[in-house]
């Protein structure tokens, strides 16, 4: 029995593909949530391929009943998938179901009817505002060419300052700082636009690097570049932060990412508003820009217990 066989019948595998290409196509989802629904589906047909004995056909899918997804949940926690995987992995399932659905080849509502998995709460990390300036500050970086550390900073400063991805950042062109801009318009996850405003430290940190960066930087290409003129790459960043993490003493949690944490984590102490922060940060829910309301209430206890004299 070849691979094909060994988890769905072919019919089933053939509108698995078509489905896996309009997430990529149609709903422009990131290359890697695409690879875990495609890992998630798999591990979910290889498990009623046992359970009913056989490589399922579309005929079982349509009579799938909750026990029977609730069962595959039971199996993957039983060989140690959290409640984080097991919640992605049901929302890829509901996913798959629901174009099935749409195609009049399933019915949904059995998976709907599938609680998800409890998610465990856990807080950005974001370092304080002394640490951020620390880290995007050119003097700190340990790079021995001089323009390297001009690049290290000023990525690191369009993190913090702008609140932008590494990958964001990195798809920048000198394009998108041409002329006296005091915005930049950053093209984020699944393809969306937002405009960010571009602080005055984040400007001239790029300028400086462009000014002694030894390759030529086309206007639309990438402007960020690694040491023999290729672009840059974001483990290479992801390594320089690692260094300075143990050259200025930050703890682990000091990644390339937790400068964006700390970017809305300062906004919000500062008194920004969720919406405003929501719309810098590109998220497409404000539930999902919430998560900082709880670690700045962590930051105020925190304060609290140190220093009321009542604590």
């Amino acid at each position: 029995m070849n691979e094909i066989l060994a988890i769905g019948h072919p019919e089933v595998m053939a509108e698995r593909q078509r489905w896996l290409a309009t997430l990529t196509q149609e709903r422009r989802l990131s290359a890697k949530t695409v690879e875990a629904y495609e890992r998630d589906t798999r591990q979910f047909l290889t498990f009623l391929t046992g359970h009913l004995a056989g490589p399922p056909r579309l005929a079982d899918i349509r009579s799938l009943r909750p026990a029977d997804l609730r069962g595959f949940l039971a199996q993957r926690r039983k060989h140690g998938a959290g409640a984080r995987t097991l919640g992605r992995g049901l929302a890829g399932l509901r996913s798959f179901l629901r174009y099935l659905e749409k195609n009049g080849l399933a019915n949904a509502a059995g998976a709907q009817a599938v609680r998800s998995p409890k998610q465990p709460k856990s807080l950005p990390k974001p370092l304080t505002d002394g640490e951020a300036l620390k880290v995007v500050t050119a003097d700190a970086q340990l790079a021995e060419e001089p323009w390297i550390a001009a690049r290290n900073a000023a990525v690191l400063t369009l993190l913090y300052g702008c609140g932008l991805r590494i990958s964001e950042a990195l798809g920048l062109t000198p394009n998108d700082f041409a002329g006296n801009r005091s915005s930049l318009r950053v093209n984020g996850k699944g393809g969306k636009t937002r405009i960010v405003p571009l602080i005055a430290a984040a400007t001239e940190a790029v300028a400086t690097y462009s000014r002694i960066c030894p390759y030529h930087l086309a206007a639309d290409a990438a402007l960020f570049r690694g040491a023999r003129g290729a672009t840059l790459q974001p483990a290479i960043i992801q390594r320089e932060m690692q260094k300075l993490r143990a050259a200025l003493g930050l703890p682990d949690s000091a990644t390339p990412h937790a400068l964006r944490h700390s970017f809305a984590t300062h906004l919000l102490a500062g008194g920004g508003d969720l919406r405003t922060i929501q719309e810098l940060l590109g998220h497409a829910s404000l539930s999902t820009t919430q998560v900082y309301t709880g670690v700045d209430s962590a930051r105020l206890l925190e304060i609290y217990d140190r220093a009321h004299p009542r604590a």
